[in-house]
């Protein structure tokens, strides 16, 4: 019996969950909260992690610590601390701010396919991290991050590209984070032995 399960994500002890949605053989590791969020297909994060606001792909690797979609405060009010929109905890009579929750869960960070989030990570609201990238350990990323690219620091710049363009843009064709269960199984000896232009050859 396998570990992870097609319907039913495998959450580990001590973490929050808020209207999250999951894919088939995902994995949340302990202590992670996560809420407003969508894990894609084979998804998985390590311990730790504070992920919300996020549309993440299939096939992702997000290791400890990370943060996705960090919130913001309001910077053009005459104060930055939450009391003006968790106004309920402060006074009987008020109401927390619903426009401004609104507004924070509007600002999706979508997270590519077969991409992978390294430790300590942050990635900010409304960025986009393009498929098969990579975002270094202690990255703070405020702005797109194109396909197939490995970027890092702070703010995080492009290190180097993961493949060259024209392969980068068969691996896209291909798709292959599409593939059923099956298919997948019986591509695993070659996932496993052959370099990205090998397996193209191969599966395009």
């Amino acid at each position: 019996m396998t570990d992870l399960s097609p319907t039913e994500p495998r959450i580990k002890p001590g973490c929050d969950v808020t209207n999250t949605t999951f894919g088939a053989y995902t994995e949340l590791g302990a202590c992670t909260r996560i809420a407003h969020s969508h894990l894609g297909d084979y998804s998985y994060c390590d311990r730790m992690c504070d992920i919300a606001n996020a549309e993440i792909g299939k096939f992702a690797n997000i290791a400890s610590f990370v943060r996705i979609g960090a919130t913001d405060h309001p910077l053009e009010k005459a104060s930055l601390h939450h009391f003006l929109y968790r106004s309920a905890s402060y006074w009987e009579d008020a109401e927390d701010d619903a426009d401004w929750f609104a507004h924070r869960r509007s600002r999706l960070a979508h997270i590519g396919h077969d991409t992978w989030i390294g430790h300590g990570a942050m990635i900010k609201p409304e960025v986009t991290i393009g498929h098969g990238a990579v975002v270094a350990s202690g990255a703070v990323v405020t702005k797109d991050v194109a396909p197939y690219t490995i970027v890092g620091g702070n703010t995080a710049r492009l290190i180097r590209h993961r493949y060259a363009a024209p392969v980068a843009e068969r691996m896209m064709a291909l798709a292959w984070w599409d593939w059923d269960h099956a298919t997948l199984r019986a591509a695993l000896p070659d996932f496993r032995a052959l370099e990205a232009e090998a397996f193209l050859e191969k599966y395009e």
